[in-house]
């Protein structure tokens, strides 16, 4: 059953309240309809997720989070897209599917998600049969990541920072690893380990991702570390180098730069020692501008 569209919101780690019923907006950007940007064939997840026909991504509008760095700041901060009903959205996903999409990827969906699981339950009815994969940024509650348990198959979540001062600074968020730790916990609770097909796509289970930050290899190793706690089996880790000085991040002295070929190789070099091996290592040359798909709402 789709989740109950919130009269006081409490969907993401803001709990702000809003009555979106009203079309009342938290600081996610979200109101009364699904705002989305892009809905195509997307290639540039991991390997297990993208294949070789593409995820099926649709990108939402908005998010809970404030990262100054946010290579997606047009629709995650500007909150540029397109609203979009419960029936255009299962269409959409139903589409995904006939294009020859490997599965449904939402990226960013969770202020949507009471309009996104009764879009599911629609597209289901009329024969949506692909794994659906959960992109997040890993600010989730433990209450939303429950709910979402018979939605989703796949979690693809960052783990961003232990550091307070780093997630507050950085992404307006000083609880990050305080919320994200438990709601990562519970997404491996409810995927279990996983579990690729015989092309090696993913079906079920938890990728999670780190973003090596320029000047952050302290907490990115501290990052790891909590990581390999979880038990490396249980999930594929995938460290990422991609980042680039988008959006406000030359408000910050250390973002002005690209990471350091001695810091990625040093975070790497750490995963590897705590065993953090099973999954993908980004290479430094994956630092593009390229990886921003362009939001033109296409498919929307």
């Amino acid at each position: 059953m789709a989740l109950k569209i919130p009269t006081q919101c409490e969907l993401c780690p803001r709990r702000c309240g809003a009555d979106r019923t009203t079309g009342a907006h938290g600081p996610c950007g979200g109101g009364a309809q699904v705002r989305a940007a892009r809905a195509a064939l997307h290639f540039w997840e991991e390997p297990c997720i993208s294949g070789t026909h593409g995820s099926g991504t649709v990108f939402f509008s908005g998010c809970s989070l404030g990262c100054c760095y946010c290579q997606n700041f047009r629709i995650s901060a500007e909150n540029f897209g397109k609203e979009l009903s419960v029936h255009q959205l299962a269409a959409i996903f139903l589409r995904l599917q006939t294009q020859g999409a490997h599965n449904i990827n939402l990226v960013t969906a969770t202020h949507y998600a009471p309009w996104v699981t009764a879009a599911l339950d629609e597209a289901r009815a009329q024969g949506l049969r692909l794994p659906v994969v959960y992109n997040t940024g890993g600010y989730e509650t433990v209450e939303t990541v429950r709910a979402l348990a018979p939605y989703v198959d796949v979690w693809l979540t960052d783990m961003k920072y232990v550091s307070a001062t780093l997630s507050g600074t950085y992404s307006a968020a000083p609880d990050y690893f305080e919320v994200a730790a438990p709601a990562l916990r519970q997404m491996l609770a409810q995927a279990g380990p996983p579990v690729l097909d015989h092309n090696g796509l993913m079906q079920r289970g938890v990728i999670v991702r780190h973003l090596a930050l320029p000047g952050a290899v302290e907490d990115s190793k501290a990052v790891l570390r909590f990581l390999a706690g979880l038990g490396a089996e249980n999930f594929l880790f995938s460290a990422m180098s991609q980042y680039t000085p988008f959006y406000k991040a030359s408000q910050y002295k250390p973002l002005r730069r690209r990471i350091s070929t001695y810091e990625y190789r040093t975070v790497v070099n750490e995963a590897v020692r705590l065993g953090l091996t099973h999954g993908y290592m980004q290479e430094k040359s994956s630092a593009k501008e390229e990886y921003t798909p362009p939001f033109d709402l296409k498919g929307v």
